[in-house]
Protein backbone atom coordinates (compact mmCIF):
# COMPACT_ATOMS: atom_id res chain seq x y z
CA UNK A 1 0.00 0.00 0.00
CA UNK A 2 2.86 2.72 1.14
CA UNK A 3 4.86 2.42 -2.10
CA UNK A 4 2.04 2.93 -4.39
CA UNK A 5 0.51 6.12 -2.28
CA UNK A 6 3.68 7.48 -1.66
CA UNK A 7 4.08 9.63 -4.98
CA UNK A 8 0.36 11.19 -4.24
CA UNK A 9 1.24 11.62 -0.79
CA UNK A 10 4.51 13.84 -1.56
CA UNK A 11 2.66 15.63 -3.97
CA UNK A 12 0.04 16.77 -1.65
CA UNK A 13 2.93 17.53 1.17
CA UNK A 14 4.44 20.01 -1.46
CA UNK A 15 1.18 21.38 -2.01
CA UNK A 16 0.84 21.89 1.77
CA UNK A 17 4.57 23.03 1.65
CA UNK A 18 5.64 20.27 4.21
CA UNK A 19 8.82 18.35 4.24
CA UNK A 20 8.64 15.18 1.37
CA UNK A 21 10.18 13.24 4.08
CA UNK A 22 6.89 13.29 6.57
CA UNK A 23 5.65 10.66 4.00
CA UNK A 24 7.47 7.71 5.23
CA UNK A 25 6.03 8.25 8.93
CA UNK A 26 2.28 9.04 7.86
CA UNK A 27 2.26 5.77 5.15
CA UNK A 28 3.42 4.03 8.65
CA UNK A 29 0.54 5.48 10.63
CA UNK A 30 -1.81 4.75 7.57
CA UNK A 31 -1.27 1.12 7.40
CA UNK A 32 -1.03 1.01 11.13
CA UNK A 33 -4.58 2.33 10.54
CA UNK A 34 -5.99 -0.34 7.77
CA UNK A 35 -4.67 -2.90 9.64
CA UNK A 36 -6.94 -1.80 12.81
CA UNK A 37 -9.71 -0.66 11.07
CA UNK A 38 -10.12 -4.40 9.38
CA UNK A 39 -10.69 -5.70 13.20
CA UNK A 40 -11.98 -2.63 15.11
CA UNK A 41 -13.29 -0.33 12.70
CA UNK A 42 -11.69 2.71 13.95
CA UNK A 43 -12.93 4.55 10.78
CA UNK A 44 -15.65 4.47 8.32
CA UNK A 45 -13.63 5.59 5.57
CA UNK A 46 -11.82 2.17 3.97
CA UNK A 47 -10.05 2.74 0.72
CA UNK A 48 -6.25 3.63 1.17
CA UNK A 49 -6.49 6.85 -1.52
CA UNK A 50 -9.66 8.44 0.34
CA UNK A 51 -7.78 7.69 3.68
CA UNK A 52 -5.01 9.65 2.22
CA UNK A 53 -6.82 12.73 1.05
CA UNK A 54 -9.96 12.85 3.76
CA UNK A 55 -7.30 11.59 6.86
CA UNK A 56 -4.29 12.55 6.46
CA UNK A 57 -4.45 15.67 4.03
CA UNK A 58 -7.26 16.92 5.51
CA UNK A 59 -5.46 16.88 9.23
CA UNK A 60 -2.39 18.66 7.74
CA UNK A 61 -4.15 21.18 5.71
CA UNK A 62 -4.05 23.30 9.53
CA UNK A 63 -0.71 22.45 9.83
CA UNK A 64 0.38 26.50 9.67
CA UNK A 65 -1.85 27.11 12.46
CA UNK A 66 -0.63 24.75 15.41
CA UNK A 67 3.51 24.97 14.78
CA UNK A 68 4.08 27.69 16.91
CA UNK A 69 2.03 26.29 19.50
CA UNK A 70 3.59 24.27 22.31
CA UNK A 71 0.39 22.27 22.66
CA UNK A 72 -2.46 21.07 21.84
CA UNK A 73 -5.41 18.69 22.72
CA UNK A 74 -7.32 16.73 20.19
CA UNK A 75 -11.01 16.06 21.71
CA UNK A 76 -12.70 13.26 20.42
CA UNK A 77 -9.69 12.53 18.52
CA UNK A 78 -11.11 8.87 16.90
CA UNK A 79 -8.27 7.28 15.32
CA UNK A 80 -5.70 10.13 15.75
CA UNK A 81 -7.22 12.65 13.72
CA UNK A 82 -6.06 15.63 13.20
CA UNK A 83 -3.54 14.51 16.04
CA UNK A 84 -1.56 12.22 15.17
CA UNK A 85 -0.72 13.78 11.27
CA UNK A 86 -0.18 17.07 13.19
CA UNK A 87 2.36 15.97 16.10
CA UNK A 88 4.14 13.79 13.16
CA UNK A 89 4.45 17.19 11.04
CA UNK A 90 5.45 19.91 14.29
CA UNK A 91 7.57 17.52 16.52
CA UNK A 92 7.69 20.39 18.54
CA UNK A 93 4.26 20.19 19.38
CA UNK A 94 2.92 18.43 22.41
CA UNK A 95 -0.61 16.72 21.64
CA UNK A 96 -2.87 14.77 23.91
CA UNK A 97 -5.22 13.16 22.14
CA UNK A 98 -8.99 12.52 24.12
CA UNK A 99 -10.97 9.56 23.09
CA UNK A 100 -13.31 7.94 25.72
CA UNK A 101 -13.58 4.93 23.37
CA UNK A 102 -11.54 2.18 24.84
CA UNK A 103 -10.74 0.31 20.71
CA UNK A 104 -9.78 3.65 19.97
CA UNK A 105 -7.35 4.56 23.41
CA UNK A 106 -6.30 1.31 22.50
CA UNK A 107 -5.01 1.48 18.91
CA UNK A 108 -3.74 5.42 20.20
CA UNK A 109 -1.22 4.06 22.54
CA UNK A 110 0.15 1.42 20.61
CA UNK A 111 0.33 4.00 17.60
CA UNK A 112 2.26 6.27 19.55
CA UNK A 113 4.60 3.51 20.71
CA UNK A 114 5.09 1.83 16.98
CA UNK A 115 5.67 5.38 15.24
CA UNK A 116 7.85 6.54 17.99
CA UNK A 117 5.87 9.42 18.58
CA UNK A 118 7.48 10.67 22.05
CA UNK A 119 5.58 14.24 21.64
CA UNK A 120 2.11 12.36 21.46
CA UNK A 121 0.35 11.71 25.02
CA UNK A 122 -3.55 9.80 25.24
CA UNK A 123 -5.86 10.17 27.88
CA UNK A 124 -8.73 7.74 27.79
CA UNK A 125 -11.48 9.97 28.85
CA UNK A 126 -15.08 11.90 28.19
CA UNK A 127 -13.84 15.46 27.17
CA UNK A 128 -16.15 16.98 29.97
CA UNK A 129 -14.29 14.19 32.63
CA UNK A 130 -10.66 15.56 31.46
CA UNK A 131 -8.95 17.44 33.86
CA UNK A 132 -5.39 17.81 32.77
CA UNK A 133 -2.59 18.94 35.00
CA UNK A 134 -2.24 22.21 32.98
CA UNK A 135 -4.27 24.00 30.54
CA UNK A 136 -3.48 24.03 26.47
CA UNK A 137 -2.40 26.58 23.99
CA UNK A 138 -5.16 25.40 22.02
CA UNK A 139 -7.81 22.53 21.77
CA UNK A 140 -8.82 21.30 18.29
CA UNK A 141 -11.88 19.06 17.19
CA UNK A 142 -12.93 17.38 13.91
CA UNK A 143 -16.18 16.39 12.82
CA UNK A 144 -16.92 16.24 16.46
CA UNK A 145 -19.55 18.07 17.40
CA UNK A 146 -21.36 21.77 16.50
CA UNK A 147 -19.00 24.77 17.89
CA UNK A 148 -21.13 25.75 21.06
CA UNK A 149 -21.25 22.12 21.80
CA UNK A 150 -17.53 21.96 21.63
CA UNK A 151 -17.37 24.55 24.05
CA UNK A 152 -19.54 23.26 26.22
CA UNK A 153 -17.59 20.10 26.32
CA UNK A 154 -13.93 21.18 26.38
CA UNK A 155 -13.89 25.12 26.77
CA UNK A 156 -12.07 24.51 30.17
CA UNK A 157 -9.16 22.83 28.92
CA UNK A 158 -7.29 26.08 26.92
CA UNK A 159 -5.40 28.43 29.02
CA UNK A 160 -6.19 32.25 29.61
CA UNK A 161 -4.86 33.11 26.06
CA UNK A 162 -5.74 29.62 24.51
CA UNK A 163 -8.25 29.19 21.72
CA UNK A 164 -10.68 26.61 19.73
CA UNK A 165 -9.14 25.63 16.46
CA UNK A 166 -12.75 23.68 14.79
CA UNK A 167 -12.02 22.21 11.74
CA UNK A 168 -15.17 22.55 9.36
CA UNK A 169 -16.82 21.48 5.93
CA UNK A 170 -19.05 24.99 4.58
CA UNK A 171 -18.75 27.66 7.28
CA UNK A 172 -21.17 26.95 9.85
CA UNK A 173 -23.01 30.32 10.29
CA UNK A 174 -25.67 29.29 12.73
CA UNK A 175 -23.15 27.72 14.86
CA UNK A 176 -21.15 30.83 14.52
CA UNK A 177 -24.38 32.81 15.45
CA UNK A 178 -24.94 30.41 18.86
CA UNK A 179 -21.27 30.52 19.84
CA UNK A 180 -21.66 30.92 24.46
CA UNK A 181 -20.99 33.93 25.94
CA UNK A 182 -17.38 34.67 27.02
CA UNK A 183 -16.28 33.19 23.46
CA UNK A 184 -15.69 34.95 20.08
CA UNK A 185 -14.10 34.22 16.47
CA UNK A 186 -11.08 35.56 16.58
CA UNK A 187 -10.49 34.48 12.48
CA UNK A 188 -11.77 32.25 9.33
CA UNK A 189 -9.44 30.49 7.96
CA UNK A 190 -10.47 28.70 4.67
CA UNK A 191 -8.36 25.67 3.87
CA UNK A 192 -7.22 24.06 0.21
CA UNK A 193 -7.10 20.47 0.84
CA UNK A 194 -4.91 18.57 -1.66
CA UNK A 195 -6.89 16.24 -3.55
CA UNK A 196 -10.25 17.49 -2.18
CA UNK A 197 -13.16 19.35 -4.12
CA UNK A 198 -15.28 20.19 -1.27
CA UNK A 199 -15.02 23.08 1.18
CA UNK A 200 -13.02 23.41 4.42
CA UNK A 201 -12.72 26.07 7.21
CA UNK A 202 -10.70 26.23 10.16
CA UNK A 203 -12.99 28.65 12.61
CA UNK A 204 -10.15 30.41 15.18
CA UNK A 205 -12.27 30.69 18.24
CA UNK A 206 -11.05 32.96 21.58
CA UNK A 207 -12.00 33.99 25.10
CA UNK A 208 -13.86 37.81 24.73
CA UNK A 209 -11.61 40.23 27.04
CA UNK A 210 -13.86 40.91 29.75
Amino acid sequence: MNDALRPDLEAGLSQLALAPALAAPLLDYLALLARWNATYNLTAIRDPREMLVKHLLDSLAMQPFVRDLRTLADLGTGPGLPGIPLAIATPDLQVTLVESNGKKARFLREAARQLKLGNVQVAESRIEAFKPAASFDAITARALATLPLILELGGHLPGPGGKLLAMKGVLPKDEIAALPAGWQVAAIHPLRVPGLEAERHLVEIVRTQA
